[in-house]
């Protein structure tokens, strides 16, 4: 099992800035990928960005340079640091992990850009 915290979300205006942190309870070495995902009301779930243990990352084309995933590995915690927020990045932001084809997600954390 790995469990996942996430924090960091809150209100924004359109233009700023958020960090979001997921915490992992496990060595991140353990997990083959992390990532952050979204959904806003009345949408399917999508991936936001990825890192894998290599530190190959992506990025959904609407996130492109203004996210930036990153981890932190003596603290086991992933980070996004999205800039430049838009409105349309409202929704509540997950943390996924996958070890061993097993995929495991945070509560969730909400993100609000308002214009």
């Amino acid at each position: 099992q790995v469990q996942l915290v996430e924090s960091g979300g809150g209100l924004v205006q359109a233009g700023g800035s958020l960090r979001l942190s997921c915490a992992a309870s496990t060595s991140i070495f353990a997990i083959n990928s992390m990532g952050w995902y979204r959904q806003a009301p009345g949408k399917q779930r999508e991936l936001v960005a990825s890192i894998t243990g290599g530190l190959t990352t992506n990025y959904a084309d609407s996130v492109k340079g203004r996210f930036t995933i990153s981890r932190d590995s003596a603290k086991n915690t992933v980070y996004l640091q999205m800039n430049s927020l838009k409105p349309e990045d409202t929704a509540v932001y997950y943390c996924n992990a996958r070890r061993n084809n097993q995929g495991y997600w945070g509560q969730g954390t909400q993100v609000t850009v308002s214009s």
